[in-house]
């Protein structure tokens, strides 16, 4: 018999996990990135396909390894995010993206912070090479710097699993 008592997600969360919106690598996409979590081990990759000329996203895709959770915070952001300007996608907070979903367990939060860190990532490469929009910050948001702390601990471990030693 097992111990372990089951998270109660919304329905919200269920549908979106057994149904994901917009999963799968986008082959089109002009901007995209990774995070993942050393913590859990939930991983999601964006994929946004950006109207150059607007600003604005025309399409948002996902792929993602992770729990329930993970897999419906990174489908309500890509169905939060399509249509909008990339500042109006830069600025949708994980709180937003909890409310969206009717709510998550408190040790469920890091999944909307991974999703939101992901997106801004992804919106963050793709004017890497363009001017930048006074509206995009120079500094890593918390979000941001989440996911790169995870990815530095992550080749931390790999190097020593490889090495026997850091």
């Amino acid at each position: 018999m097992s111990s372990r008592i089951p998270l109660p997600y919304p329905r919200k969360v269920l549908e979106l996990f057994k149904n994901p919106k917009n999963l799968g690598r986008m082959e089109d996409a002009n901007a995209s990135a990774v995070a993942g979590s050393l913590a859990c081990g939930d991983m999601i990759a964006i994929y946004l396909k950006i109207d150059e000329g607007k600003n604005i996203v025309e399409k948002a895709s996902f792929e993602s390894y992770g729990c329930a959770a993970n897999i419906a915070a990174a489908s309500i952001m890509t169905e939060m995010i399509k249509g909008k300007r990339l500042r109006d996608a830069w600025n949708i907070s994980w709180k937003e993206i909890t409310e969206a979903l009717g709510g998550l367990p408190s040790v469920k939060y890091h999944c909307g912070v991974l999703a939101v860190g992901a997106l801004r990532r992804a919106i963050r490469a793709y004017f890497k090479d363009k001017n930048l929009p006074k509206w995009l910050p120079e500094e890593l948001t918390h979000e941001e710097k989440h996911a790169l702390e995870e990815e530095k601990l992550m080749e931390l471990l790999y190097r020593k699993n490889d090495s026997g030693k850091v």
